[in-house]
């Protein structure tokens, strides 16, 4: 199989997750969204480490998993905090805290 289709798999996969991101308002759907975009970016790094043949997008698609997976202990806790106080998890009602 071709790499340059790995690519625009990638790609498609990123434009899911953005408009996820953008679109809905529940906080768990725009955390998977995020996801969603960070593993479009680990499948790019690694079809290009592969068409170039170096390890090097390998080597930083690894990173970005680590960096992933703060990410989500991170950010569900916030989530969970968040629905702990307010009881709902909808992406509005924090910035209605603002004032």
């Amino acid at each position: 199989m071709d790499p340059i289709s790995f690519v625009y798999l990638a790609a498609v996969l990123f434009a899911i997750g953005s408009a996820a991101v953008l679109t809905r308002r529940n906080a768990i759907v725009a955390f998977m969204g995020v996801e969603l975009m960070l593993n479009a970016a680990n499948l790019s790094l690694v079809s290009f480490s592969r068409i170039h043949g170096e390890v090097d997008g390998q080597v930083m698609a690894f990173f970005v998993m680590v960096v992933a997976a703060a990410e989500v202990v991170v950010g569900l806790a916030i989530i969970i905090a968040v629905f702990r106080t307010r009881q709902s998890i909808s992406l509005d009602e924090p910035a209605e805290l603002r004032g």
